[in-house]
């Protein structure tokens, strides 16, 4: 298939696109060779904005191989986001600065990714769930979740983990400490 009968991307009524903004640019659609080599596969599928859609700038919306890459109504997309081949972002959806979503990720309607989240290929992120700020998102998050940390997990999960790190140092020090008495209770429990 030529580069010219491919359709790389449809925009809808109303979509502000600002400077540096790259729709329908190839997706990172590579496959390993046995001689260890990348071959580079067709990107056919296009990039569709529907209306009402905002693309701030230097973000780039990728092709798909198979299928199509999809910004669905309303949705707002901020600074040097990067949206992979094949990846849906669903209606009035926010995916602020530095966002990046590997290819064939699903963003429910109405949700947000706080800045520098990242998600793997392959999930879904389900409606109405916010990704607090430089989250790592390896798995599925379900409707309307709180997720934080790397690997992202529940809000609640993640302050408690983080609040548990933040007194590791203390914790350390008392362990060495009960280890120094019972080590000297152990050594007056032999003179007996």
């Amino acid at each position: 298939m030529s580069r010219s009968a491919i359709t790389l991307f449809s925009i809808g009524n109303r979509v502000i696109l600002q400077n540096g903004v790259v729709i329908g640019a190839d997706g990172l659609g590579f496959a390993k060779q046995k001689d260890g080599s990348w071959y580079k596969m067709t990107q056919s599928g296009p990039a569709v904005l529907e209306d009402d859609v905002e693309v701030q700038a230097n973000a780039c919306v990728d092709r798909a191989t198979v299928g199509e890459t999809r910004i669905a109504r309303g949705a707002k997309i901020d600074d040097l986001v990067l949206i992979g081949h094949a990846s849906q972002v669903g209606a009035n959806a926010m995916l602020c600065g530095q966002v990046g979503l590997a290819g064939s990720t699903r963003i429910g309607d109405g949700c947000i990714l706080a800045g520098q989240v990242g998600t793997a290929g392959h999930l879904t992120i389900g409606n109405g769930a916010v990704i607090t700020a430089k989250s790592g998102v390896p798995n599925d998050v379900p409707a309307a979740g709180l997720y934080s940390g790397y690997p992202a997990v529940e809000n609640r999960q993640w302050l408690k983990t983080q609040a548990a790190l933040n007194r590791l140092p203390d914790l350390q020090r008392k362990l060495r400490e009960l280890e120094e008495e019972i080590a000297n209770l152990k050594r007056t429990a032999r003179l007996f």
